[in-house]
């Protein structure tokens, strides 16, 4: 708003000064008369008829597209991607334009907006392109808002300008980085902490899923005799086991558990890339994020689902207010006794005992996944010791870069 009374405040200035000269020039012609007050008359007239007729030289009907370079086919692009923007402008009309300024308006959902600056000089068709290149892109989504066109006379007197409406918008996805192993993961989910969850999903059905080669020690009773009969070598029966318990990621999104906003960031680029993990692997990992909103996945192994879950952490902001104990007890019932949960949060000590205390109440499976921030290497150790006595896996992972070493060594 300032800018703008400033503007219009220089633009009546100048308009006076002109027309003070032009008056001027008229009562020198006037009253003095010759060849010399002609001249001048005659050179300040065409200026101000020039200076007039540029408020109709085409800005403010200005058109044009952009096109993006380096965003998919899905509208996509990962974080820390920087893309390159191509305006090709139009301007209508014939009165002469020495230049354009262009300002194009990059917004993005929930706050922030970046402004690029460029210019160019028609050609004979009134046409011009110009490009510029974006900083490293940070999650979320992304929108254009109305790129501003701008010029000025040859003399630099007056400015005028006009509007363009090319609609765009792409996101951003978390940050990930490739995990080649989770040692724990499958130990977990067999059960090999845990009796009751090894008993359950060990446990074989009596419903025959096909036929398998024959294993040393093998019982007589599991040998496929009509399939040995038929290929000449022993064959065994291949038995369904029943289901492995649910595993589902909690996202901490209370705000008052990150210092920070990176602190926050990391624990979305975690989410992001563990997701993708169990995906490759062919397993189901949901996804639970409270925060304003309530927002859960059911662990369903498809691309469909995946990206929904995705497109979900681009937005996702740390803007709850409850505890990941109150998140726990309240969205967490809907699970059954075995669930895997894996918990990223920066909480540790008082307020994560509260939450694994209502998990052990529920016979789930923990994993924690801990952010720390302020902490000695002896607070770190002290922490993860105390899961491993209670049979948890924990985490202490300090940047994205450590995720795949952290998991694929031995769990504190």
């Amino acid at each position: 708003m300032a800018a703008t009374m400033t503007h219009r405040k220089k633009t009546l200035v100048t308009f006076w000064s002109v027309l003070a000269c032009l008056v001027s020039s008229f009562l020198f012609l006037l009253f003095q008369g010759g060849k010399l007050a002609s001249t001048l008359f005659a050179v300040m007239s065409v200026l101000s008829i020039y200076l007039i007729l540029g408020r109709w030289s085409g800005i403010t009907k200005a058109r044009g597209r952009r096109t993006i370079e380096g965003v998919g086919a899905d509208g996509l692009v990962s974080a820390g991607s920087t893309l390159t923007v191509h305006i090709h402008a139009e301007i209508p009309g014939f009165w002469p334009i020495p230049y354009v300024f262009v300002h194009d308006r990059l917004l993005r959902r929930g706050g922030g907006e970046m402004i690029f600056e460029s210019s160019f000089v028609p050609d004979w068709r009134r046409q011009g392109k110009l490009e510029y290149t974006t900083p490293p892109m940070r999650r979320g989504t992304y929108f254009f808002g109305n790129t501003r066109c701008t010029t000025e006379d040859v003399f630099g007197l007056f400015e005028h300008s006009g509007e363009m409406e090319l609609p765009g918008s792409f996101g951003v996805l978390p940050q990930t980085v490739q995990i080649k192993e989770w040692k724990q993961y499958h130990e977990l989910m067999k059960g090999e902490h845990y009796h009751s969850a090894s008993n359950r999903a060990r446990r074989e059905t009596t419903q025959i899923n096909g036929v398998r080669e024959y294993h040393h020690g093998d019982r007589l009773s599991r040998i496929h005799w009509n399939a040995t009969a038929k290929t000449g070598e022993f064959k065994s029966k291949e038995f369904e086991r029943e289901s492995l318990p649910k595993s589902i990621l909690v996202l901490d999104r209370n705000r008052k558990s990150y210092k920070d906003p990176e602190q926050f960031e990391l624990a979305v680029s975690v989410a992001a890339s563990l997701l993708e993990f169990t995906f490759q692997r062919d397993s189901a990992l949901g996804l639970l994020s409270v925060g304003k909103e309530a927002v859960s996945f059911d662990p369903v192994s498809s691309p469909v689902q995946l990206r929904r879950m995705l497109n979900h952490l681009i937005d996702v902001e740390a803007d709850g207010d409850h505890s990941l104990q109150h998140v726990l007890e309240t969205y967490g019932r809907t699970y059954a006794p075995g669930t895997f949960f894996a918990v990223i949060s920066p909480e540790w000590d008082e307020p994560m005992k509260q939450a694994i205390v209502w998990m052990q109440r529920s016979r789930m499976i923990v994993c924690h996944f801990w952010l720390p921030s302020g902490t000695t290497k002896a607070m770190e150790e002290s922490w993860l010791n105390v899961l491993h006595r209670q049979g948890y896996a924990g985490y202490a992972i300090h940047s994205l870069n450590e995720l795949p070493r952290v998991l694929g060594g031995r769990a504190s």
